[in-house]
């Protein structure tokens, strides 16, 4: 399978890494060549430096109607288009991520039906943890040695950024989010006492976690 890929966030390279284990051919687009050029050891795939919601690029990248577009930018207004465009263009599947939960109703108008909305599913994945089994640990299990941590950020790591922060390589931010803004991680947010920051970490590294995040340091 041919899988393309907008956008080279962390969840989109942690999306590519994954089809890339499985034999798939992949091919990322993003904007910034300094990212391309900080995944190019890392990623073994194509790599398109332009706009993932203009034509031309999606006509450059373009084979065949069995392709599939994956759009994974930070900004759903984005993943839309870039998945209006690649239809268009002749994309066999389209599949926007939507952050912004209001623009749901905007991608079933528009028969974008293959939309993926991370934060909900994760949330979903909590209440279902919590409401179903009394005995869950606060870390939401989601494979034998992976967990579903959140922590909330204190005054000993308030005004790091993201990047700042020390964590094992075997931990992963996936989402930050401050009052009912949720983000997918960026390393140069500017973290604020009070946000919370969602972890997939090692079950060995929630120790460790913790004391990151505790009060005092």
């Amino acid at each position: 399978m041919r899988i393309v890929i907008v956008g080279g966030s962390q969840f989109g390279v942690a999306t590519a890494e994954k089809f890339i284990d499985g034999g798939h051919d992949v091919v990322l687009i993003d904007q910034s060549r300094e990212r391309l050029d900080q995944l190019s050891d890392r990623l073994d795939c194509g790599m398109i430096q332009g706009d993932g919601t203009l034509p031309t690029i999606m006509r450059d990248v373009f084979q065949s109607d069995k392709d599939v577009l994956i759009a994974l930018t930070n900004e759903s207004e984005d993943n839309i288009l870039s998945c209006l465009v690649g239809r268009s263009v002749g994309f066999g599947r389209v599949i926007p991520q939507i952050i912004t939960a209001d623009l749901l109703a905007v991608c079933e108008e528009l028969g974008l039906s293959d939309a993926i909305t991370p934060h909900a599913t994760v949330a979903d994945s909590i209440v279902s943890s919590i409401v179903d089994e009394a005995d869950t640990e606060p870390a939401v299990k989601l494979h034998n040695d992976l967990r579903l941590v959140s922590h909330c950020v204190t005054s000993k790591i308030d005004g790091q950024t993201l990047a700042d922060l020390d964590i094992s390589d075997e931990t992963r931010i996936i989402a930050h989010i401050r009052d009912t803004d949720e983000k997918l991680p960026d390393p140069d947010i500017k973290l604020a006492k009070g946000d919370h920051i969602l972890f997939v970490a090692r079950k060995n590294q929630r120790e460790a976690l913790a004391k990151l995040f505790s009060g005092t340091g």
